[in-house]
């Protein structure tokens, strides 16, 4: 029987591997989090309530049915800690790393299915790229848990305070916003410590290196931080993160300077929150104001951020910065007249565009139809409904504060929107679809446009 389980597991793609791989882990996780033993009362978890956790865990989005702190216990904290690493860096880097210390030969399979999961061209070089990833997760999480006990320690002793110092650090790198805030102040995430600079700067620059992506990582060492010598992909990475997180900073500040969200905030606070909050937006899930006080535009915004997301082949979701550079340069593409769009001197392949326009209209899709089921469901505001299914396709994890109390269906539309923005809805689209050799082609015919 096992053998027989085996050989059809082989015989899958490498797409259909990773996607079957993400549905065992996250089930697995659910039924730990059920156990007595991981909630803090000894209770048993309802089935959806925990698969919903173990699904935003190992998604790393941080939309939360049930508070963290106060409803797990450290057992299922720490349960909560291991899929957010396993979907920050992804399972199959895990495993090629654990068969290097065994010594163990890697086959081409697992070789391919790394080529996936970390965004590379070839094969080539792909153990040495899994050993990087793992070795220099290691130390950007280390780092940030060592600045973040110079906050904690002091305020919590050295064990609880080194604890909650590498869980927020580990959840910050792998951009999923869960937190433990509330022994601070219930539902709090970071407002209890929004004025605190070092904290908050950590936290963003853990946000920020995990949602660049290990190949972006790898070229900006190759090139010796040298912006000229940085590959296309790199260019244009640094290039879309650095115009969304200013530009959607400066947005948040002038819409909400001076307003309830931001009462009793000076300009320099106003400014640190404003930054903050552009940067969690782009998938991360913390948050140092109260989202639900926000304005509309505000919120808008944040979803228009939240879709972006982060970078290929990182820990971040949403349709990525390269697609949403593709997308507006494809803009600039019909008003120049030309045939392909050309930018840092290069110029970029049609398949790029064909691919994120698919993408684009794929989360537009899920988007809304999800929102609108929601809506009809629970008998909500569209605004509140839109900001949630955005959250949780995009992997981000903020929340206007009605996903507790939503019921079991909208749950299931959000686990189910959680999976696919972290697996990937191409990745998806490609691991069930047949491709066919075509030898013949129908004739051509133009349509109008516009």
């Amino acid at each position: 029987m096992l053998q027989k389980i085996k050989g059809k597991i082989i015989n899958l793609s490498v797409l259909q591997q990773i996607t079957l791989g993400f549905a065992v882990i996250i089930l697995c996780g659910a039924l730990l989090l059920m156990l007595p033993v991981s909630s803090r009362q000894g209770q048993w978890t309802h089935f959806i309530s925990a698969l919903f956790t173990a699904t935003t865990s190992t998604c790393v989005t941080g939309l939360t049915v049930v508070d963290t702190y106060t409803y797990w216990s450290v057992f299922g904290q720490l349960v909560i800690l291991f899929l957010i690493q396993i979907g920050g860096v992804g399972f199959i880097t895990l495993a090629i790393s654990a068969l290097t210390l065994t010594k163990k030969k890697i086959g081409l399979r697992q070789r391919l299915a790394m080529r996936e999961v970390s965004g590379a061209n070839s094969v080539a070089g792909i153990v040495k790229r899994t050993r990087f990833i793992i070795f220099g997760t290691f130390i950007v999480e280390s780092a940030g848990a060592l600045i973040l006990a110079t906050r904690f320690i002091p305020k919590l002793g050295f064990l609880k305070g080194l604890y909650f110092s590498v869980f927020h650090a580990v959840s910050a790198f792998c951009n999923a916003g869960i937190d433990l805030m509330s022994y601070f102040k219930e539902g709090s995430s970071l407002v209890t410590v929004n004025g605190d600079v070092v904290f908050n700067v950590t936290i963003m620059l853990l946000i920020v290196l995990g949602g660049l992506g290990f190949l972006v990582w790898e070229d900006i060492l190759e090139s010796k931080f040298r912006f000229k010598k940085c590959r296309l992909h790199t260019k244009i990475v640094l290039t879309a993160t650095g115009i969304l997180i200013f530009g959607g900073a400066a947005m948040i500040f002038l819409f909400e300077f001076g307003s309830q969200a931001f009462a009793g905030f000076d300009a320099g606070k106003s400014a640190l929150a404003a930054m903050f909050q552009s940067v969690t937006a782009r998938t991360a899930g913390f948050f140092s104001v109260d989202i639900g006080s926000l304005r509309e535009p505000t919120l808008l915004l944040l979803c228009f951020l939240m879709l972006v997301g982060g970078s290929p082949a990182s820990t971040a979701g949403g349709i990525k910065t390269t697609s949403f550079a593709v997308l507006f340069m494809s803009v600039f593409l019909v008003f120049r007249n030309k045939e392909s769009i050309e930018v840092f001197k290069r110029r970029i392949s049609k398949d790029a565009l064909n691919s994120a326009c698919c993408l684009l209209m794929l989360f537009l899709f899920l988007i809304l139809s999800s929102t609108l089921a929601i809506s009809f469901i629970e008998d909500l505001p569209i605004i509140s409904c839109l900001f949630e299914t955005t959250s949780a396709v995009a992997t981000v994890g903020l929340s206007v504060g009605i996903t507790p109390q939503l019921s079991v269906a909208s749950r299931v539309i959000l686990i189910v929107l959680m999976y696919v923005g972290r697996v990937g809805a191409l990745t998806m689209l490609l691991s069930f679809s047949k491709h066919k050799i075509i030898a013949s082609k129908y004739t051509e015919e133009k349509i109008s446009i516009g």
